[in-house]
């Protein structure tokens, strides 16, 4: 008997992409970062800023310049940062991320998470969103490991891949709301698609094959992965359906 053939993989990201930038989240987690910075590096409050940027920017995570060259614990690192957001306070579920996902046929692709931050910030966004039991996986940074792997690295990628059970870039479908994470999955061959805000400006030139303004918009770029598309649902409330 041949082998059935393998399904697609939907990778989702997490932080403002699952919940939008207006929580703040990413503000509070950037303040925290700072006084990190400032209290375990003797900084002052504009050097620490502008240091947590850089490794940002050289590393896709601040905390892996603090890794390298400043021999910090990242655990405790994820505990004073990731694990002290008062998220309980600021992420509520919502209904409509719900519907769209289970709206997702999973006979014809999976749900995985994919995120840089550390697996106990990721799981608490996804309960308290309550969509937690919608994806199969998460694949995420890992703190405690010996040596740092985080997106926009190809090997960040093989992992997710790896993790997943997904064997060819063909099957690989991404949705960020980073303009680097989506382009390097876009230069292996993932399918992938930018989220940027109506608040947010375009970027100057398109980083994914896809550029979206909303979730919602997944149902009409990929119609063949859901079971009705926004269209239809359209006419479905006005009796036209």
């Amino acid at each position: 008997m041949a082998a059935s053939p393998q399904k697609p993989v939907f990778f989702f990201d997490i932080d403002n992409c699952l919940y939008p930038k207006s929580t703040k989240v990413l503000n509070l987690m950037s303040d925290l970062i700072d006084k990190y910075f400032e209290d375990h590096l003797s900084l002052s409050q504009k050097d620490a800023n502008n240091l947590h940027m850089r490794y940002y920017k050289d590393y896709g995570l601040a905390i892996e310049g603090l890794v390298r060259y400043h021999k910090v614990d990242p655990l405790e690192y994820n505990r004073k940062v990731d694990d002290a957001l008062p998220l309980e306070d600021i992420i509520k579920p919502n209904p409509q991320l719900r519907k769209l996902l289970e709206d997702i046929d999973r006979s014809k692709v999976r749900l995985w998470l994919f995120t840089n931050a550390y697996i106990t910030h990721g799981k608490r966004v996804v309960r308290l969103l309550e969509v937690d039991d919608l994806f199969e996986g998460i694949t995420y940074c890992d703190y405690g490991a010996e040596r740092f792997i985080c997106k926009p690295n190809r090997e960040m990628y093989a992992k997710a891949m790896r993790e997943a059970g997904v064997s060819a870039v063909s099957d690989c479908y991404f949705v960020d709301d980073s303009h680097i994470n989506v382009k390097a999955a876009q230069a292996l061959g993932w399918t992938s698609v930018h989220l940027v805000e109506e608040t947010e400006p375009e970027p100057e030139h398109q980083g994914a094959k896809y550029q979206i303004r909303h979730l919602e918009e997944l149902r009409d770029i990929f119609p063949q992965f859901f079971k009705s598309r926004n269209k239809d649902r359209s006419d479905a409330a006005d009796g036209t359906g």
